[in-house]
Parts: C-alpha cells; sequence; structure tokens
C-alpha cells in the first residue's frame, strides 16, 4: 500500500511541479515579454511601420549583416527572449537561419550587455571569476568573448541558411 502512495504522491508531485514553473512563468516572463512586445509594437508605431520595415529590408538583404548586426541589435534593444521577435522583419527563408544566429548570441553579449540574457550572467560570471583571479580583470575576457560570438554567429547563420536552402530545395534567388 505504502508503494502505491507513493507511486500517486509523485504522479501528482509532477504536476504541482509544473503548476509552480506555470504560475513563475505567469508572474515572471510572460509580463515581461508582454511589455517588451508592448513597447516594441509602440516603438514601431511612433517611428513608422514603413521605415521600420524599410531599414530591417535594406539591413536583412545583405548576408553578413542579416546575421551579425541584426542579431546583435535584437539581443542589445530586446534581449532573451525577445529578440526572436526581430524575426518578423526577416524574409521567411532566412528566418531559421536568423533564429540559429540570434539564439548563439545569448552568451558571448552577456559579458558586455549583462541585460540581454540576464538569466544566463552566471555562466559568464563564473568563468570570469577564474580569469580574474589569473589577469586581475574579466574586461579583456568580456570584450573577446563578444568579439568571437559575433564572427560565430556570423558564419552559423550563413552555414545553417545553406543547409536550410539545400534540405528545402531553395535556389538563393
Amino acid at each position: 500500500m505504502n508503494a502505491i502512495a507513493s507511486v500517486a504522491q509523485g504522479f501528482i508531485g509532477l504536476f504541482t511541479a509544473g503548476g509552480e514553473t506555470f504560475t513563475g512563468w505567469v508572474t515572471g516572463i510572460i509580463p515581461q515579454v508582454v511589455c517588451l512586445l508592448t513597447f516594441m509594437n509602440s516603438i514601431i508605431k511612433l517611428v513608422g511601420e514603413e521605415k521600420v520595415e524599410k531599414f530591417a529590408k535594406k539591413l536583412t538583404s545583405n548576408m553578413i549583416l542579416r546575421y551579425s548586426l541584426f542579431p546583435l541589435i535584437a539581443d542589445i534593444f530586446l534581449g532573451n527572449p525577445m529578440q526572436y521577435s526581430f524575426g518578423r522583419f526577416v524574409e521567411e527563408k532566412y528566418k531559421p537561419a536568423f533564429y540559429d544566429a540570434s539564439v548563439s548570441f545569448c552568451h558571448p553579449i552577456t559579458g558586455l550587455f549583462p541585460h540581454a540574457n540576464a538569466g544566463e550572467l552566471f555562466v559568464f560570471m563564473g568563468i570570469a571569476e577564474g580569469v580574474k583571479k589569473v589577469a586581475g580583470s574579466y574586461s579583456d575576457l568580456a570584450v573577446r568573448y563578444f568579439i568571437v560570438g559575433l564572427i560565430v554567429i556570423t558564419i552559423r547563420g550563413i552555414v545553417t541558411e545553406k543547409i536550410y536552402f539545400r534540405l528545402a530545395g531553395i535556389n538563393k534567388k
């Protein structure tokens, strides 16, 4: 009887944990994302949708800028996970590669712009503490991590685009 009660308690515990996670989202990340979406849409309305679309189209028409500067802007201004909403300005065929580049930049940006991915700041700070003990400062690490991150996301975006095009049977133009 104790075994059955234990299994039942574990089963209910699974749903209790799920409810606690959901409550955390409702009181944490969901309001943040809604506020950021509202802010982003307000800025777009103030600036003008045509101007924003034109700027984004111009920026994303260049492969290098599409996978370096565009994710950088999205990450700095909106942070994780809101940065992915910039995908709305990317042509449909480029969205998988944009997402790959953007998600790959979540960690490298943290040293210089901690707000961009505050949830993962502990990873950077853990590594930085070791560097700080040896070198006395982690500023160099943050700058190098950022630069290498930009290079890597650009390469990842280009490679992901080529792989996606190949798998989807899409010709470049």
